[in-house]
């Protein structure tokens, strides 16, 4: 029961961010005078759809709740468009048509910072490196790989000094990079023989073995107001600066094992959710976060693509062909569609 109910909650978690990031849309499309036709929490059959009186929009909730969407009049490209229709996405200003498209992600943002807020003063989630520095897992490729380290050794000295934490070995190995350098390590009790490694340069210079050290899991002293009010306005963009790093990192190295589609991130927030209500609620402002920062990525069918064709606009002050644009953003959404199946499959099978 306890662990259905880790599922259910990381279901409702993840739906709740899509849901405020297409209200973000939603929102500012009525603010500029836009006809929102239709909310729909979730796809598939229509299991409830109420309209409000005098109001344009159908709200539904339909019967896969994992997604949402919002239906702005205009948008397809299918549909036809009346130029004098004033409600219509396309015959409002680009400045109107780039914040609600930008309005999602900044919902997914805002959202994050408001939650990390209410999280920090009461005591954040963190990791800490364990003592003594134990091995979790060794990347594939990596000079600790070719060198045998396993998982659980324990990594004793490092260049002549010794070694009690992750602090410790990164001290000690990032001055190294191309050069051997003499390594000990324990392993199921018994120290080896010293390893000689060659840590292999990091994009930015720092020599790196390839070593995932094991963590401890504690929460942060609470903050005060103040302090929590400047974190939560400076994680959203800390850490989406981590995620383009970790994103660059991934492309450059050729490996999508940090890659998680919906059924991944479900189990992640399920786990979070079994720890407890601060680590469930830590994990939600991480995926806003990320979601936000995903739609901002210049990737057809995303909103950052739909951006780079409104600054085209605005730059140029000459709109883009409606159907080379179309066309763009189809071929993106099967790309999107055909990694997000693959990763999937990965998740649940992999």
């Amino acid at each position: 029961m306890s662990v259905l109910l880790d599922y259910l909650l990381a279901i409702l978690g993840i739906s709740l961010l899509v849901i405020v990031h297409e209200g973000g849309h939603y929102l500012a499309a009525r603010a500029f005078g836009m006809r929102v036709i239709r909310f729909s929490i979730g796809f598939g059959p229509t299991l409830f759809k109420y309209r409000p009186k005098g109001s344009p929009t159908t709200f539904q909730i339909a019967a896969i709740p994992f997604l949402a969407y919002v239906q702005i009049a205009g948008m397809n490209p299918q549909e036809d468009v009346e130029p004098d229709d004033p409600e219509l996405f396309p015959n409002k200003g680009v400045f109107a048509r780039i914040v609600t498209i930008f309005a999602g992600p900044f919902a997914n943002y805002l959202a994050a910072s408001l939650v990390f807020f209410g999280i920090a003063l009461v005591g954040i989630p963190i990791q800490e490196a364990a003592d003594p520095m134990t091995v979790e897992s060794v990347e594939a490729g990596s000079a600790a790989a070719e060198a045998g380290i396993q998982a659980n050794d324990i990594v004793v000295e490092a260049n002549g000094g010794a070694i009690h934490n992750l602090d410790d070995l990164i001290a000690a190995t990032r001055d190294r990079a191309d050069q051997p350098t003499i390594y000990v390590v324990e392993r199921a009790g018994t120290r080896l023989d010293p390893i000689t490694m060659t840590p292999h340069r990091a994009a930015d210079g720092r020599g790196i073995i390839g070593v995932h050290a094991k963590l401890t899991r504690g929460y942060a002293p609470p903050l005060s107001v103040g302090e929590a009010a400047q974190k939560a306005v400076l994680f959203p963009y800390l850490f989406s600066k981590m995620q383009l790093e970790g994103i660059v990192h991934m492309i450059t190295a050729a490996d999508a094992g940090g890659l998680k589609g919906p059924v991944g991130m479900g189990k992640l927030v399920a786990e979070e959710a079994h720890r407890g209500p601060l680590d469930y609620l830590y994990i939600i402002v991480v995926i806003s976060t990320a979601l936000g920062m995903f739609n901002l990525l210049p990737i057809p069918a995303l909103d950052g693509g739909r951006l780079v064709f409104l600054g085209y606009e605005l730059v140029t002050r000459s709109r883009p062909n409606e159907r080379f644009e179309a066309t763009v953003h189809m071929v993106g959404l099967l790309f999107l569609l055909g990694v997000i199946l693959l990763v999937t499959f990965r998740d649940i099978w992999g």
